[in-house]
């Protein structure tokens, strides 16, 4: 963790080891409230963005599948990261952090809307402002966002995507196999083969499924 005048980022380490990943956080007052905190950690850190990038670095694959981050596979686990730490139970103690998580679980998907908005519906800057202001219910303190969503189109859309993907996944997984599910071994098949794309990362799944299924 490093602290700074700005934070809420994470800086995958070297490819050779030379440098850590690391997580820079703001100590000097940023616009992130405190009690949205806990869910950055998870998301930049463990179980998001480090555990799976690290883990990606040591996977014994061609180097492209260990560096390369598709953006709705890497955000898409982030946000489901962000998901998971409340089912195991790490927000037991602090209902306010998960309040900070129910917002930006709402941030997402109202950023899937404005990114959607912009570059399929023509929005205007100032109406995706707009629809930030009211969707969150705090003026000013995410509308800043939609420059972002401008200059990088589908960014925001990969994001909720990818996570609604990992769900999906692992429901399907749940309901055919049943008693044989055992969600520590489909994080292992999500996070096991590198970043890719979201179809390529059902077939993995399917694959994973059928022959759990032609074992038992």
């Amino acid at each position: 963790m490093i602290p700074g005048p700005t934070g809420g980022y994470y800086v995958q380490g070297t490819a050779d080891g030379s440098r850590p990943g690391s997580y820079h956080v703001s100590i000097q007052g940023q616009w992130r409230t405190k009690y949205t905190l806990q869910t950055i950690v998870y998301h930049e850190t463990i179980p998001g963005h480090h555990f799976q990038i690290a883990l990606a670095q040591t996977l014994d694959l061609p180097s492209f599948r260990n560096h390369l981050n598709f953006n709705a596979y890497a955000e898409g686990w982030a946000l489901y990261a962000e998901r998971l730490a409340w089912e195991i139970g790490l927000y037991d103690e602090n209902p306010y952090g998960n309040i900070g998580r129910l917002e930006f679980e709402l941030l997402r998907a109202a950023r899937l809307v404005a990114d959607t908005g912009i570059h399929a519906m023509g929005w205007e800057r100032r109406q995706a402002q707009l629809y930030m202001d009211m969707t969150m219910g705090l003026p000013g303190q995410y509308s800043h966002e939609v420059d972002r969503y401008i200059v990088m189109p589908a960014q925001a859309t990969g994001y909720k995507i990818g996570m609604i993907k990992m769900l999906e996944l692992r429901q399907r997984a749940e309901d055919a196999l049943g008693d044989q599910f055992d969600l520590r071994e489909f994080h292992n098949v999500i996070l096991g083969h590198g970043s890719m794309p979201l179809e390529i990362l059902d077939n993995v799944v399917q694959d994973y499924i059928d022959a759990k299924l032609n074992s038992g």
